[in-house]
């Protein structure tokens, strides 16, 4: 053997040997896999074996049970060595409101994954998890995730629950769902031959149909619908299928009755899970940054859902700096307005979030076929079918047959399966999760976070101190949004001073140190200051109280969304100091 020969056979022997944690930085407790879907029970018990791997940080609890009884499942993420979560700004991450949209549930599971395998390892995870919350929520939709598993089924469907709804008003529900006529296990296209059809098949491609010029003959087949049946003899088919409402529309915020936004419920909050949902966010007020996985059209979205809707220029901004760190994140996303650019949504999650509850939200659309071929414009029809061919190897395909159906005649079944669209290939899956995960941790780094800074306490003679302290917020996103301080949404944050040998005669805010600085004085009980308005995104505010007494002071300022603080304090000649110990 040459000495080159035995240098490579040495090290592949080596590579063969070497451990897992050689070729994957950061090794978890749980082996889990991203270039993998998971069904409801698989993703239960990764959920379980994540919790019972990593006590410390997680703890798993369910927030109800779905219309099919199935657990809605949260993990919380949070180092009670730090605090407890409810003391933090958190932020709430969700995916798979629609049954269809099977990779946002992954996304999820990654973030999970990835923070406690790198926490200790990483020090910027490490620094975020003391330093934040995270309530992660995988299916919110787990009876219509099931329904795209495990039956036969199309790219867009089950998209809502399986709870049973007239969508055809004919007094029955769910009474005429599609068929797979043919048993193959799919949900493709009918087509029946017709002298007038408008459709022929592709000369090169004889697996697609397309349609005929205006100037040009009729091509001889029309397309008939998915694959079906009339099952309730009203003329036609698949007209109510299983649920026919969308989860994403059954939100308080701008809801709409069905005949204005179809798919809306009977009412907000009609729907066990998003019931469930609104429930736990609004008993968590902390939850200062949301995020909901979608996953379909490469975008980052962002409210109003609907033009009439106006949004605060100051949270405009805001919204503004971190998508267009994130449209830097994430190739080919666009960074996009849901009503303006992408079409009206009433009764939204995401909006719901921030017009109700004042908090910074996005929805994240994860697959783009721009991905095929890295290409910013997206893939041609051919390139599409070249990347469907020989990357995929035709599995997305059932080749058309002929079936006899009890009312057309003689039909042509066939057509892409429920693979071939929406759904991330499981090859490009893992990067996915960790660009729109990353996305999301720069999301929850910029929650508001207050600190301690400048303090000055200054003898006005006698037992009387004066003490000018500054508190900080250096994150881009306010303690309290411009939309939550113009509709009083929420707490206001608060500063106090407490002493058991003084008491606070004034307080107020200043704009400077200056000793002749004009005090906004509070009129009553001074030993506590409002602050409406909260800390602006990276700004910083003074605040003054007058002490009467001696030994010592503590001060506290709290935000509903930025976090407590505490800070002990000697009435003694102080200089000016920065300190943001707590």
């Amino acid at each position: 053997m040459t000495r080159t020969g035995l240098i490579i056979v040495t090290l592949l022997a080596a590579a063969a040997a070497a451990p897992l944690a050689a070729q994957y930085p950061h090794p978890s407790r749980v082996e889990l896999r991203f270039n993998h879907w998971y069904d409801y029970a698989e993703m239960t018990t990764a959920l379980h074996d994540l919790t019972a791997a990593y006590p410390e940080l997680l703890t798993l609890e369910t927030l109800g049970q779905s219309v099919g009884g199935r657990e809605l499942w949260l993990l919380t993420l949070n180092n009670p060595a730090t605090g407890p979560d409810t003391d933090k700004a958190a932020m709430f991450i969700d995916g798979n409101i629609h049954g269809n949209e099977i990779q946002a549930a992954e996304t999820v599971l990654y973030t999970a994954w990835y923070l406690t395998k790198s926490y200790g390892k990483i020090d910027a995870i490490t620094k975020l998890v003391d330093e934040r919350a995270f309530y992660l929520m995988p299916m919110e939709n787990p009876d219509g995730r099931e329904v795209w598993f495990n039956q036969p089924s199309t790219p867009h469907f089950l998209r809502g629950g399986i709870l049973p709804t007239d969508s055809d008003y004919d007094g029955l529900y769910d009474e005429d769902p599609a068929d797979d006529l043919d048993g193959d296990g799919h949900i493709t296209s009918m087509w029946k031959a017709d002298p007038l059809g408008r459709y022929k098949r592709d000369p090169k491609d004889d697996r697609f149909f397309i349609r005929v010029g205006p100037d040009e003959e009729p091509g001889g087949w029309s397309r008939v619908g998915q694959e079906g049946i009339d099952n309730d003899g009203d003329g036609s088919i698949n007209e109510d299928g299983p649920g026919g409402y969308d989860p994403n529309r059954n939100w308080p915020s701008d809801w709409q009755p069905n005949h204005v936004q179809y798919g809306a419920g009977d009412y907000p909050f009609s729907l066990p899970e998003t019931r469930a949902v609104g429930t736990f966010v609004l008993s968590h007020p902390n939850i200062a940054a949301f995020q909901s996985y979608h996953n379909a059209g490469g975008m980052i979205l962002r409210g109003p859902g609907a033009a009439y809707v106006r949004y605060d220029p100051r949270d405009i901004r805001v919204f503004n700096k971190i998508m267009s760190k994130g449209g830097q994140m994430l190739p080919f996303y666009r960074e996009m307005i849901i009503h303006k650019d992408l079409y009206t949504v009433h009764g939204g999650e995401a909006t719901w979030a921030y017009e109700a509850l004042g908090i910074i939200a996005f929805t994240n659309e994860l697959w783009t076929d721009k991905r095929m071929f890295q290409k910013p414009d997206g893939p041609n029809m051919e390139e599409r079918r070249l990347f469907r061919d020989v990357l995929q190897f035709e599995d997305v395909y059932v080749p058309y047959k002929e079936f006899e159906h009890p009312t057309l005649g003689t039909v042509l079944i066939g057509g892409t399966k429920k693979f071939s669209s929406r759904v991330t290939p499981p090859w490009l899956l893992e990067e996915g999760c960790h660009r729109n995960f990353a996305f999301t941790m720069h999301h929850a780094d910029e929650m508001p976070m207050v600190a301690w800074g400048l303090l000055e306490v200054t003898s006005l003679g006698g037992q009387l101190w004066q003490v000018t302290v500054e508190v900080s917020n250096e994150k881009i996103i306010p303690t309290i949004i411009g939309h939550a301080r113009a509709k009083k949404i929420g707490a206001r944050d608060w500063i106090t001073c407490e002493a058991t040998a003084a008491r606070v005669v004034a307080s107020g805010t200043v704009s400077s140190v200056l000793p002749n600085a004009k005090l906004a004085a509070v009129e009553r009980h001074p030993e506590r200051i409002w602050n409406a308005d909260g800390i602006g995104g990276q700004s910083r505010k003074l605040f003054r109280f007058i002490v009467e007494g001696e030994g010592s002071a503590k001060l506290v300022y709290y935000s509903q969304k930025g976090g407590t603080i505490r800070r002990e304090i000697a009435l003694e000649e102080t200089p000016i100091v920065a300190n943001t110990d707590e």
